[in-house]
């Protein structure tokens, strides 16, 4: 790291503190300012946010190293987050809207019953301190670790308090414009890093004749091990709406919207960027994976960063690590401090002033900084499996909640009986699943059923758990009592200023959906056997 590095990184933080205290003056005059940014949030914003929301530093290190070990097909996740994206602005987001919501849970309660409520805040904490906050706070400090030399307590350290720091003091409001400004950073970056990398690949003809073959092909045959089309396109969109359009974290977003077009417009964006990943990580893990045949995968992006980027830019580079690491924190603490403050606090508190809601989301939000910090100690020993197992516990809970959200807003005649037997019956196959697995691979379950079933796909296992939830679902149902008329207030067309769309605002949308759709369907027969896969 040169001084214009460092320069460049001091910049950084000085341009993201300003924006903080800038979007902060006004966060604290009511909940519905701290926790949702007054409800006046444009499409461009809400559109950076969710994409930096997402986008971490996991996503530069896995998406660029499964470049370069596998080729393309990891990108088929970011592509199918586009219709995710879709599905959260036309069938989801006018119902959060309409009902005027400030958690995903809060909505379980309004179509179903308070126990459905329960659940999902408490499942959903559970999993962002044991898996996003752990997972950020790990991939954080190794991150720093090879690319600045930090200590990994200072690294970790640094991270955790200049992130809580500004989504203590300015919530939402002060969450979403930083990941306005940290979206554009860290695509800049990647763009950048792209270009150079495939260029001293020799272009990309010459990336495409030295790679391996089936590289650039995105579609893989039904028993590949980790992408099977058959997951692809069946299983991973269960995941996918599960997380796009159910998760607090994501979609706290589109519920600052101005109104609904705007929400529209903004997962449209959102949409569009998600198109970004696949050129700009895998592709230049693919030219890294060419240009260090002896570097092995997880460090290839960190490697290329350090011996392609001339100085200044590696400056530039890093603040876009950064950037991926703090939005994707900023974003979990301030869903967390939401779901504690909005569904336990006002819950058994459903007197307290404004002002009280917005002084425990801080005390919340300075807790969760805590939370971050106490996993330092166990940085060190977190290896390369439990990561992995950390985040397949999400792939495992997902299927049920994904199910309950997308037949709960499709059928009216589902009830909260039949919604709760789908959470925990869900939740113990998922947590069965999650148990044998780990067993089988520690060497401790040998029995050739479980080895089995341990062994299934995840992505063909998100299926079938989707299909056994979904039979749960309609069969506790229609065998009770049909749900009350005012656990189906969440169908009435009422319209209001906020989710009305003009005739031509909605032309407009439906236009920009068609061609998203479009792009996606290119790249698919792009990157396909008849395209110019190898």
């Amino acid at each position: 790291m040169g001084l214009a590095d460092i320069l460049c990184i001091a910049v950084y933080f000085v341009i993201l503190g300003g924006i903080g205290y800038w979007s902060s003056r006004k966060s604290l005059d009511s909940s519905k300012s701290y926790f949702l940014a007054g409800g006046n949030i444009g499409w461009i914003a809400i559109g950076a946010s969710l994409f930096a929301s997402n986008i971490s530093a996991e996503h530069f290190i896995g998406l660029a190293g499964s470049g370069a070990a596998g080729g393309m097909a990891v990108g088929q996740f970011e592509l199918l987050a586009c219709f995710c994206l879709l599905a959260l602005g036309w069938l989801f987001v006018p119902l959060y809207l309409r009902t005027g919501v400030f958690t995903m849970p809060e909505f379980l309660e309004n179509r179903f019953n308070p126990q459905c409520r329960t659940y999902l805040s408490a499942i959903s904490l559970i999993a962002y301190v044991f898996t996003k906050i752990s997972v950020a706070v790990y991939a954080g400090a190794l991150v720093l670790g090879v690319v600045l030399g930090w200590n990994i307590w200072t690294g970790a350290i640094v991270l955790i308090v200049a992130t809580g720091l500004y989504t203590v003091f300015g919530g939402l409001r002060a969450v979403v414009y930083t990941h306005l400004f940290q979206a554009f950073i860290l695509i800049g970056g990647g763009v950048i890093l792209t270009i150079i990398a495939v260029s001293k690949v020799g272009g990309f003809d010459a990336l495409t004749q030295g790679a391996a073959p089936g590289f650039l092909n995105l579609w893989k045959g039904v028993n590949h091990p980790d992408f099977p089309w058959t997951g692809i396109l069946f299983g991973a969109p269960i995941l996918g709406v599960w997380y796009w359009c159910t998760d607090q974290m994501i979609v706290q977003r589109t519920l600052a919207a101005k109104n609904l077009s705007e929400a529209h417009r903004g997962t449209l964006f959102a949409g569009v960027l998600k198109l970004l990943p696949i050129f700009i990580l895998v592709l230049p893990g693919i030219a890294g994976g060419i240009l260090y045949k002896d570097v092995v995968p997880n460090e290839i992006y960190a490697t290329m960063v350090n011996e392609l980027l001339p100085a200044g830019i590696k400056g530039l580079m890093v603040a876009a690590l950064l950037s991926a690491l703090m939005s994707s924190l900023a974003s979990v603490f301030n869903s967390s401090s939401t779901l504690i403050t909005m569904d336990f606090y006002k819950k058994y508190r459903p007197n307290a002033s404004e002002k009280q809601l917005v002084r425990f989301g801080q005390y919340a939000t300075v807790v969760l900084v805590f939370v971050g910090l106490l996993w330092i100690p166990f940085i060190g020993v977190i290896s390369n499996q439990l990561f992995i197992y950390l985040q397949a516990v999400q792939a495992y809970i997902a299927p049920p909640i994904a199910v309950v959200f997308l037949l709960g807003v499709t059928f009216k005649r589902l009830n909260g009986k039949g919604a709760l037997a789908t959470l925990l019956g869900g939740f113990v196959i998922g947590a069965a699943r999650f148990t044998t697995e780990t067993g089988v691979k520690s060497g401790w379950i040998s029995y050739e059923p479980l080895v089995k079933f341990a062994n299934i796909n995840f992505l063909h296992f998100a299926i079938l758990l989707a299909v056994i939830c979904s039979v749960i679902m309609v069969a506790v149902s229609l065998v009770t009592a049909p749900p009350t008329e005012d656990k189906l207030t969440i169908f009435a067309k009422k319209t209001t200023e906020r989710i009305a769309e003009s005739h031509s605002q909605h032309r407009i949308n439906v236009a920009l959906s068609i061609l998203l759709v479009a792009a996606v369907l290119a790249i698919w027969l792009y990157f396909s056997p008849i395209g110019i896969a190898k």
